[in-house]
């Protein structure tokens, strides 16, 4: 164990900045590039680039997750960082916190709802569905301190875990699918289908949004007195991560705005 938390978290970070890096070149410089350029430039640039991008792209995705999984399991899950009833107390042979169990399981599984939400009509209102989504995440992080027993720190990396789990869902079986049809489209000269593009910017965009408050929960080991120097008392401490997330989404809204002010020569 203690060989594989710093290799697995070293390789983590790697592959993460190999991720999020060209997520945000696709987000602040592709998005405003790729309309600058015409047809002819398109068919060529594209085909070449597009496809080389997106494979360090999806496996930048694919490492981060897996070395995320191995983390969380190394350091939380048979590291001593859980609730104490996590396991079934072989003593008293009292059961285990079903709540704990069932949290982890809506961590990983929270993707589908993602899903099913933004395909519903509700996603046609930007306003309407990203309050909804964030009273779901409110929820889901208020259950995991006060039903699951979660302390601060675990409660941070599981709503990573859940962002995480979302964003390389997002990669490989969203956007790089309508990515795919695209490239092919604009290769053979025709027009990429509109709902494609829609899919894959609006999925890419999500992932941005839920990177910087993720970024937050994944260094977390380094502010975990945060709530206790900024005078929240224990039981109210989830309220930190949710600020975060909300402070987060700001600043990917902020970075949005600069990245359509920068021009070229």
């Amino acid at each position: 164990m203690e060989l594989i938390h710093p290799i697995f978290k070293w390789l983590h970070v790697v592959a993460g900045i190999m991720w999020i890096g060209l997520l945000y070149f696709f987000n602040f410089v592709n998005t405003a590039f790729a309309p600058t350029m015409d047809a002819d430039t398109k068919k060529k640039v594209v085909p070449e680039l597009m496809p080389r991008t997106l494979y360090w792209f999806r496996m930048g995705a694919a490492w981060t997750w897996g070395t995320g999984i191995v983390l969380l399991y190394v350091i939380y899950w048979a590291g001593g960082m859980m609730p104490t009833d996590f396991t079934s107390n072989d003593v008293t042979g009292e059961p285990a916190n079903m709540a704990i169990h069932f949290l982890l399981l809506f961590t990983f599984v929270a993707v589908f709802a993602y899903d099913a939400l933004y395909k519903s009509p509700l996603a046609s209102n930007v306003r309407a569905v990203t309050v909804v989504s964030f009273l779901l995440i409110t929820a889901y992080v208020y259950a995991m301190q006060t039903l699951g027993g979660f302390e601060y720190r675990a409660v941070n990396i599981h709503l990573g875990a859940m962002f995480g789990t979302i964003m390389a869902f997002n990669v490989w079986f969203r956007i790089w699918p309508a990515q795919q049809k695209i490239i092919t489209a604009i290769k053979n000269g025709e027009a990429p289908d509109a709902s494609l593009l829609a899919l894959a910017g609006l999925r890419s965009k999500h992932n941005t949004y839920m990177s910087v408050p993720l970024v937050w929960t994944m260094h977390n080991q380094h502010h975990v007195t945060a709530p206790t120097a900024l005078g929240i008392p224990a039981e109210f401490s989830w309220l930190l991560p949710m600020v975060m997330v909300i402070v987060g989404w700001h600043i990917v809204f902020q970075l949005y705005k600069k990245s359509g002010t920068i021009k070229g020569f």
